[in-house]
């Protein structure tokens, strides 16, 4: 009896420490997550982003679905699953911070298109990039404040 008591009681302690461990890393994680939001690690030294205010109150959109996997304006393959964007002025590989007025997310993205083509529009984000930021799911647009990502 004695045999089987001691290999179950060293497994319960183990599997107890290894799950507080566990969340503990999980919390510390996601705390480091939100404070990198808006740093840049070159060389792993985290550098502070600064931003020059460009535009205030744009009309931004999403791109659809049906352009997932498509050429870019700058060559790339477009991916609604990363953070990017068009814009019709902004030289391509320009970061950018979107920032929804209404709830204060924001996210940076990567200008690697030209475009949007409709009249009142200044900036197509990527679907996941506009997910993040927007307030009302249902819409399709929302208006943004842009800042340009200086380093």
């Amino acid at each position: 009896m004695k045999k089987i008591i001691a290999p179950t009681l060293l497994l319960f302690i183990f599997v107890f420490f290894a799950s507080s461990f566990t969340s503990e890393r999980m919390a510390l994680h996601a705390k480091a997550k939100k404070t990198v939001q808006d740093t840049l690690k070159t060389d792993s030294i985290p550098v502070r982003l600064k931003y020059k205010p460009y535009k205030k109150a744009v009309h931004a959109s999403y791109y659809h679905d049906r352009f997932n996997g498509r050429k870019t304006a700058s060559g790339k393959r477009f991916d609604n699953s990363k953070l990017t964007a068009a814009h019709k002025k902004l030289p391509f590989g320009t970061a950018i911070r979107v920032t929804n007025p209404v709830n204060n997310k924001s996210v940076v993205v990567t200008v690697i298109d030209r475009g949007p083509f409709t009249r009142g529009r200044e900036i197509d984000l990527s679907k996941k990039a506009f997910m993040e930021i927007a307030h009302a799911k249902g819409r399709g647009f929302i208006n943004v404040n842009l800042e340009i990502v200086k380093e």
